[in-house]
């Protein structure tokens, strides 16, 4: 320990010291979600008019990006972004930064290639450990690869970072670290408590709640449906779940705690619950500091479907925006407005459908009220221009709403319009069937219920 210590006092630089090592044109990737790193970012701040055309990568902030915000004009800073989080998206609605497209999946292999030229790596980790390892803590991601591709890496402490326990990749030794940064401990984002499930919320809850067997293999998307279908897991005494999912939720904690996700009969990484980033509240980072129960591993492996798919009765449930009558479906664009990105949902839709015993389910309200107050469907005969096809027609499994549920595989496009306007609001099903003859995809025998 004493030899790692003597390493990491020569490595300790301050913030503004390790910010200074940044040039013009440089490429910078800053860790994802609750790694991005805070200290490094303001001093970079500071270096605004030393500096042009520095691009910054990251995926997932749910806090400001300083640099970025400082430069409307982005003749210094230019924020390129794989998956948005709710600070990205205001920082995208005033002009100061733009999606790059890919899946969580595939950032290793878009940061591994030989035509994207990295310098310098920054991230939030852990404390080093005895053994001279600093842990990835909550975000496991693309961190690795990054730190492998890097001319330069730097590190910054934060001592709230819990060190979590791995599958693959989960820490970088210090011997492969270039400066440390001793950072000001920011406190880690929490999500504000869920908004009260609607009646539209709990109806699509019980709609799913049949569908998961015992030993299911669960991925849950984030917000107020994952929360309440939680909720009624633990009330309906399903037994022996597993966990396999990119983002870790505050739901999955309450399962395990209520007895039920033992993993016990997962096919892989038995008794493990594997995550490769974690968000939620204080008690579930506490949750996964230091359990042997957790395995985090990069998103090249929890969202490479033939790795989804080795495991039985995999649920997959997620949220869209916007589902046309073709079936394809929009989770991540309201027309050319990005709001969040593709993330994993057409891996986790693969991965269920090689699972033995696996479906998909991607879930939406019907409608949602417009900027002037006025209902809108979610159903609608093309998607509007611009948006994204997050899920194409061809892989959807199961589409979800609170008028009910509908296996789109194996349907023609008559039977896919006839059971998507049977899940769309009353109120919009007749302008629905005239857009859908239009289209020439309704029968005379089509039938609404």
């Amino acid at each position: 320990m004493s030899t790692y210590l003597d390493e990491y006092r020569s490595k300790l630089v301050s913030d503004f010291e390790a910010a200074s090592l940044v040039k013009s044109g440089d490429t910078i990737v800053y860790g994802s979600f609750l790694a991005r790193p805070v200290d490094f970012d303001r001093a970079l701040t500071r270096r605004r008019e030393e500096l042009r055309d520095v691009n910054i990568y990251w995926a997932g902030g749910m806090t400001p990006t300083e640099s970025v915000m400082s430069d409307p004009g982005q003749e210094h800073f230019v924020g390129n972004v794989w998956f948005y989080g709710a600070a990205d998206r205001a920082l995208a609605d005033e002009g100061l930064v733009y999606f790059d497209p890919a899946t969580m999946g595939e950032i290793q292999e878009v940061i591994a290639h030989p035509k994207f030229n990295l310098d310098i790596h920054v991230q939030q980790v852990s404390p080093m450990d005895e053994h001279g390892f600093f842990s990835f803590g909550l975000t496991n991601v693309y961190s690795l690869e990054a730190c492998l591709k890097a001319q330069k890496v730097i590190l910054e402490v934060n001592r709230n970072m819990p060190r979590l326990f791995g599958g693959a990749e989960d820490s970088i030794h210090i011997s492969m670290v270039d400066h440390i940064i001793e950072g000001s401990n920011s406190p880690l984002f929490e999500l504000p408590p869920a908004k009260p499930p609607t009646v539209e919320d709990q109806k699509i809850a019980e709609l799913l709640l049949p569908e998961i067997p015992d030993r299911a293999c669960l991925q849950l998307g984030i917000g107020t449906l994952p929360n309440l279908l939680g909720e009624l897991i633990c009330e309906a005494g399903l037994c022996d779940l597993g966990i396999h999912t990119e983002m870790f939720t505050d739901s999955m904690r309450t399962m395990f705690e209520a007895g039920i996700a033992t993993g016990r009969y997962k096919s892989i990484d038995r008794c493990k619950m594997v995550l490769s980033f974690a968000i939620g509240t204080r008690d579930t980072y506490e949750f996964l500091r230091e359990n042997p129960l957790i395995a985090t591993y990069p998103c090249r492996y929890t969202n490479d479907p033939y790795i989804i798919g080795r495991n039985e009765r995999v649920i997959s449930i997620n949220n869209a925006l916007s589902v046309d009558l073709f079936g394809q479906v929009n989770a991540e664009s309201s027309g050319p407005r990005h709001i969040s990105g593709p993330g994993g949902q057409l891996e986790f839709v693969q991965g269920a459908r090689l699972s033995p015993g696996g479906k998909s389910f991607l879930c939406l309200n019907s409608t949602y009220t417009d900027k002037a107050g006025n209902m809108q469907s979610r159903i609608v005969p093309m998607l509007a221009a611009g948006s994204a096809v997050t899920t194409p027609r061809a892989s959807v499994d199961y589409i979800v709403t609170e008028y009910g549920m509908v296996r789109l595989k194996g349907l023609p496009t008559w039977g896919r319009a006839e059971s998507l306007i049977n899940l769309a609001h009353p109120d919009f099903r007749e302008d629905l069937i005239k857009q859908a003859q239009e289209m020439r995809i309704w029968r005379r025998s089509n039938r609404i219920e």
